[in-house]
């Protein structure tokens, strides 16, 4: 029996090790090609190729690790499956790149850094470098550990460490900007939190909790879906196409209540011939869900490549614009090629080593259905849009994993105050019961003590209640310790929490901090 478990573990083990072979080797080859399609990009200057190369490490990683935000909570849920996920992921990551991807960006990533305070275009190009490489390794680092984190972050601090390195000062760095950045680690898991926490409430109160479930059910999904259609449909317009079209908040929000009415009239018309095979279940409920979040899955991954692909290409197009016209650009035009091996890049991390984060997005931080799932996607595009008005710093990767946390906080609330409280009351009373009857065994047991002429009996009555004592101070003490685990009944692993937050607060000192290395590495190797 023992050999025959070591066998599959041995045979387990021989299948990971083949597939982690096989996923590097894919991603060598990948940054392979890119190093020998761009070495000669600029006669004489090969130094374009690292560059490349670097570039094609950021994409990967960010595929790898910051796109399991936008399909985990699906996953999670069961609404769609991995597979499905990435593809539907690397599908619309492309095709946002490519389609609404920044066809100009700023070379200067934020504005953190003032270019004026480089001396040499070429300290620009290595600051750059450094960025890219040491934001790509902190990536990667967390990946391993399961800790979802910021790309976005992840370059500012990358930049912010390879400029100062390449200034030789702090002053160098917008701190006023910088200081909103930090910022955004409070705003956006709490905003996003809050906002997925009411939704879900909202929802278990008007449907979930309601005696005729299908009749209430009929009735308001319609509107909650054609809520998430207004929101997605503003989000995309204002954030996926900003860098084709600039769309004001106002016609935004005009267009995408337009898309929602409509799809209002579609969904309840497709509930009305659902309805007869509908259940009273709380499952029956969560399929009516599962179609708008292959949907959200779907646009927060186009919107995500269309915005965060710029994480990876931004700064390798600022180093082509420099090393093409040897000077420092505040802003420059991103050629088809740099936008390709960012899409590629993404959408090859995802499908090698995205399965990883996806997982703990979905089911790792707290059990999720589609309800659920469907509150934590509707809340990342609402928070977008209201932080986008309120002139508030937020990060996508930090609004949905606030979510996830929200709607896992929520649930622990709502046991705590209306499920539980029954079992509470319950304990307590067991409780009270065995204190009653330990106490009434120890006074008789005092008694019999104090009888100096004892009988037999006495005797034996003692020994007894000893024993009944003793019977009743267990059983107390074990009563006690189910108490305490009904209050701490939880539902979102605190460990991965604490993991994750401590990973959000390391992100930028720490990807700066390898940036200057890098630099400094650099600079000495070619001077």
């Amino acid at each position: 029996m023992e050999i025959n478990t070591f066998q599959k573990m041995q045979k387990k083990a021989e299948k990971k090790s083949r597939g982690d072979f096989m996923r590097l080797g894919l991603s060598l080859v990948f940054m392979a090609l890119v190093l020998i399609a761009t070495w000669n990009k600029i006669p004489g200057n090969p130094f374009l190729g690292i560059a490349a190369l670097f570039g094609a490490y950021m994409a990967m990683n960010i595929g790898a690790n910051d796109v399991a935000n936008n399909v985990g909570p699906a996953v999670g849920s069961k609404a769609l499956t991995m597979m499905g996920a990435i593809m539907i992921a690397a599908i619309f990551e492309s095709a946002g790149a490519l389609i609404a991807g920044a066809d100009v960006t700023g070379t200067i990533k934020k504005g953190i850094i003032d270019p004026h305070a480089f001396a040499h275009p070429e300290y620009f190009v290595w600051a750059m470098t450094a960025a890219l490489l040491a934001a790509a390794l902190w990536l990667n680092l967390a990946t391993y550990l399961k800790a979802p984190v910021s790309t976005t972050h992840s370059i500012v601090g990358g930049v912010m460490g390879g400029g100062i390195a390449a200034a030789g000062s702090f002053s160098i760095v917008s701190w006023g900007t910088m200081g909103k950045i930090a910022a955004s680690w409070v705003i956006s898991p709490i905003l996003g939190g809050m906002i997925a926490a009411l939704f879900l409430f909202s929802i278990k109160k008007s449907i979930i909790y309601k005696d005729d479930m299908k009749h209430s059910a009929m009735k308001l999904v319609p509107l909650y879906v054609s809520i998430m259609a207004w929101a997605f449909l503003t989000y995309i317009i204002m954030k996926g196409f900003k860098h084709i079209i600039k769309v004001p908040f106002s016609i935004s929000a005009i267009i995408g209540l337009i898309g929602a009415g409509l799809v209002f009239v579609a969904v309840k018309g497709a509930l009305k011939k659902y309805e007869q095979n509908m259940g009273e279940e709380r499952t029956d409920v969560n399929k009516l869900f599962t179609i708008p979040l292959i949907f959200s899955a779907a646009l927060l991954s186009f919107a995500h490549g269309a915005n965060d692909v710029a994480n990876a290409v931004g700064p390798l197009a600022g180093i082509y614009d420099a090393l093409m016209h040897n000077a420092i650009s505040t802003k420059a035009s991103i050629p088809l090629w740099v936008m390709v091996i960012g899409a590629l890049g993404i959408s090859l991390g995802l499908a090698l080593y995205g399965p990883k984060l996806i997982k703990t997005v979905g089911s790792e931080i707290t059990e999720l259905d589609q309800v659920r799932a469907f509150s934590i996607a509707l809340a990342a595009a609402i928070t977008v849009i209201i932080a986008s008005q309120l002139g508030l710093p937020v990060s996508s990767t930090h609004i949905a994993l606030g979510g996830v946390f929200g709607v896992g906080f929520l649930r622990e609330w709502l046991d705590r105050t209306q499920r539980l409280e029954f079992r509470i009351e319950e304990e307590k009373a067991r409780i009270e019961k065995i204190k009653q009857d330990l106490e009434k065994s120890k006074k008789e047991l005092e008694l019999l003590e104090k009888i100096e002429n004892k009988t037999q009996e006495d005797y034996e009555r003692i020994i007894q209640l000893f024993d009944v004592i003793d019977v009743y101070e267990k059983e107390l003490k074990k009563e006690s310790k189910a108490l305490k685990r009904v209050y701490k009944t939880k539902y979102v692993k605190r460990s991965a929490v604490n993991k994750i937050i401590a990973a959000w607060l390391i992100t930028v000192p720490a990807a700066a901090v390898v940036s200057a290395l890098i630099f400094y590495i650099i600079k000495g190797v070619m001077l």
